[in-house]
């Protein structure tokens, strides 16, 4: 665990900064201690690290935190997205310093202005936010979230991976993914998520889906709860259920 000031020191952000990110909800520490000091675990730090990135393309706080609390928050995509700008950023940095070496041992002859154009950096962002846009289940989602911490939204989301164990145990025992006990599981959780998140309609659900299978995020953070195959197997289960 790290306190606020080790936190600041580790990701070059102010406590000040850090202090009211845990204000509005978007990084609330681990614990505290009983004098009262944020006290940041693992899981604090990789939030933190999404948080800072999603800076990089110019994301306002509040969308931010709308956007990494969904339980259908793509990680992968996230960093493609955020990869690819800062690879832009530093073709723009590039074209910055061969300029001004240019100026240097040629001097200003022949002006060039092509370096300082942003345009390409400014699409990307545009469009990558676009991409993270409102949808009738973020509006959604935004309404049933109002008012909970990020505690709250973690201890829903711990509810949600435990409705996966079952699969790890059917996935171990060599059930079949159509069986009548996996597809009511199947819809048990997407009634979870109806509940307590957003409308999972069969399309969404079938989307969620193949994310838990995709071998990403999703099906680490399932399998880490439920064990080994057990987001694969909730993905067959899903598929079966939707075909």
């Amino acid at each position: 665990m790290l306190t606020v000031h080790e936190v600041s020191e580790l990701a070059s952000v102010s406590v000040r900064t850090l202090r009211y990110y845990d204000k509005i909800g978007l990084l609330r520490p681990a614990m505290r201690t009983e004098a009262g000091y944020r006290m940041y675990g693992d899981d604090d730090l990789a939030r933190l690290q999404q948080i800072l990135l999603f800076r990089e393309l110019e994301f306002p706080l509040k969308d931010i935190r709308r956007i990494i609390d969904d339980p259908a928050f793509d990680q992968t995509r996230a960093l493609d997205q955020q990869i690819e700008l800062l690879k832009l950023k530093r073709e723009h940095i590039e074209g910055l310093i061969t300029l001004a070496q240019d100026i240097k041992e040629k001097g200003a002859t022949t002006m060039g202005f092509s370096a300082f154009d942003t345009s390409k950096i400014d699409d990307y962002t545009r469009r990558a936010k676009e991409s993270w846009g409102q949808t009738p289940e973020w509006e959604e989602y935004e309404v049933k979230s109002a008012g909970r911490t990020h505690v709250d939204n973690k201890a829903l989301g711990d509810e949600l991976l435990d409705l996966f164990k079952p699969f790890g145990t059917m996935a171990a025992e060599g059930m079949d993914p159509a069986s009548a006990d996996a597809q009511a599981q199947a819809q048990a959780v997407q009634a979870f998520i109806s509940e307590h998140y957003y409308t999972c309609s069969d399309e969404v659900f079938a989307q969620l889906g193949r994310a838990y299978g995709s071998g990403g995020e999703f099906t680490s953070n399932i399998n880490a709860v439920a064990g080994e195959g057990a987001a694969e197997f909730a993905a067959h289960v899903i598929e079966a259920l939707l075909s």
